[in-house]
């Protein structure tokens, strides 16, 4: 069984992983550069920001009693929903979003009541310390890619979460 101490360690990895994202998109960088072959840095940005609201959602449900209804559909096709959806919203407005998303996973992440976190309707739910270390990672993943993109040092870059 997990220890809340690990949680919270697991926590404090993807908030550091949220403002390592915070401060990328704080530069001044032209955020249409393409980093995959149909994103932009931009994109990336937005598609980030989805599914942390729905992370933070569906935590925010459990722990308010609620029945939560996490995405549905394809990963491939949810994945482009995270973009297409997020696409013509502004940067900052996208930053508030995200902040708004980790302050409540940070509110409710450590209500010892939730056993498991659904990720997307027909995959299997996650406990809170598997949900944040999955979270973190998808972070990670995607920040490397925009550092090489840029040309940044993403290891000068990030603290040792």
């Amino acid at each position: 069984m997990t220890k809340e101490s690990d949680i919270l360690t697991a926590l404090m990895c993807l908030q550091n992983r949220v403002d390592q994202l915070i401060a990328f998109f704080r530069q001044e960088l032209d955020f249409s550069e393409m980093i995959y072959e149909y994103w932009s840095a931009r994109d990336i940005l937005g598609h980030l920001t989805f599914w942390h609201e729905s992370f933070s959602r569906n935590l925010s449900d459990l722990s308010n009693g609620k029945t939560p209804n996490p995405l549905k559909g394809k990963l491939s096709e949810v994945n482009r929903m995270s973009v297409e959806t997020t696409r013509g919203i502004a940067i900052d407005v996208l930053i508030d979003r995200l902040c708004i998303a980790q302050n409540t996973i940070n509110k409710h992440i450590l209500n010892t009541s939730i056993s498991s976190i659904p990720y997307k309707k027909g995959s299997r739910d996650y406990s809170r310390h598997e949900h944040l270390t999955v979270v973190a990672d998808h972070f990670k993943r995607h920040l490397k890619d925009l550092h090489k993109k840029y040309k940044l040092n993403y290891a000068e870059t990030k603290n040792k979460s």
